[in-house]
């Protein structure tokens, strides 16, 4: 395991507009919007919530230019992907054979896979259920546990005290909806700045991760300003899809969990034994929380090739440190296929 990884010089600006080709391909969930860039071997990119393809915009144009293929998808429920009404729908299994649809609807046989946030586990999962397609998987994050432990639900519930967890605030359908889709473009301005490194709240005062007694989730969030690596204009791509496609099919990806769980018992405990690569922020929770999980990997992760810890960077690695993660990413990339 890499030591953490001190911070680069300031990353340039992004492209006014990108060379790419937007597409719909059939799938189980009706259809996936993607967006892809160069040619060579098929590199899948999976995003997070509450994100879409547009979250990759640094990484295509890199990952095209060191001669891979980059497919950036809208998983289903966001963009212009298909959502599907019932929440079951948006079971890890389902998200699966979304992404091996894809690679096939391209003309593939065979992708590596690469997950930030919820993509993370979606990309981990889509390794496990579907090695013959799937034959490298990186992490961005969301570091790799296996399945086991309790019902989540249930974990989650125990933990934060008189406080709930966010997880645990999304359960219910419609609930958290009700708060976020009065002003879209302003909850999520909020939640990038909570988790970003410039702008996130002390650590030694109250948690975004975490909502009072009959408060908003979005009451921890910080004030008005954005991130150094989000500008109004690209807020603005983000808010227009969410806008239009309103949160649900994004919230139930959380609504699954114990679905989840029960679904994958057979998994439990199951290492993922593809070459792989996982990179989190320092200031991440999700890389505090879950550093037991990241100790674990000699036996989780066989095949890992590098774990990379950024330090001074926060959740939205891929854009708080586009040129570092595209680093990271070509020279594994290069790695697997050499």
């Amino acid at each position: 395991m890499s030591q953490p990884t001190a911070a680069p010089s300031p990353q340039s600006q992004p492209p006014a507009a990108l060379q790419v080709t937007h597409r719909l391909v059939a799938a189980p969930a009706g259809r996936i919007h993607l967006v892809e860039q160069g040619s060579g071997p098929l590199v899948l990119l999976v995003h997070g919530f509450p994100e879409s393809w547009y979250s990759w915009r640094h990484q295509l144009p890199a990952l095209a230019a060191a001669g891979y293929r980059a497919v950036a998808v809208d998983v289903r429920g966001y963009g212009r992907s298909s959502k599907p009404a019932e929440v079951s729908a948006y079971r890890m299994t389902e998200l699966v054979a979304d992404n091996a649809a894809v690679v096939a609807a391209l003309g593939e046989e065979s992708a590596v896979i690469v997950g930030h946030d919820w993509g993370s586990p979606i990309a981990a999962n889509s390794a496990l259920l579907r090695p013959d397609v799937f034959t490298a998987v990186g992490m961005l994050s969301v570091p790799y546990a296996p399945r086991g432990g309790p019902r989540p639900t249930e974990a989650f519930a125990a933990i934060g005290g008189g406080e709930e967890f966010y997880v645990s605030y999304f359960q219910e359908p419609g609930r958290a909806e009700a708060e976020i889709e009065p002003d879209v473009r302003g909850w999520l301005a909020g939640i990038y700045a909570a988790l970003s490194a410039d702008t996130m709240p002390p650590a030694d005062g109250p948690s975004p991760y975490f909502v009072a007694p009959g408060t908003d989730m979005s009451d921890r969030f910080p004030g008005k300003a954005l991130p150094s690596w989000l500008t109004e204009a690209e807020l603005d791509v983000y808010a227009a899809e969410f806008e239009r496609t309103g949160l649900t099919g994004a919230l139930n990806r959380y609504r699954n969990m114990d679905r989840d769980w029960e679904e994958l018992a057979d998994l439990d405990g199951a290492p993922i034994t593809q070459p792989s690569l996982f990179a989190g922020g320092a200031l991440d929770a999700s890389t505090t929380w879950l550093r037991d999980a990241i100790a674990a990997y000699p036996t989780t992760l066989p095949g890992l090739h590098g774990s990379h810890i950024l330090e001074g960077c926060g959740h939205w690695i891929q854009q708080e440190r586009a040129e570092q993660v595209n680093e990271l990413l070509v020279d594994w990339l290069r790695a697997v296929h050499s």
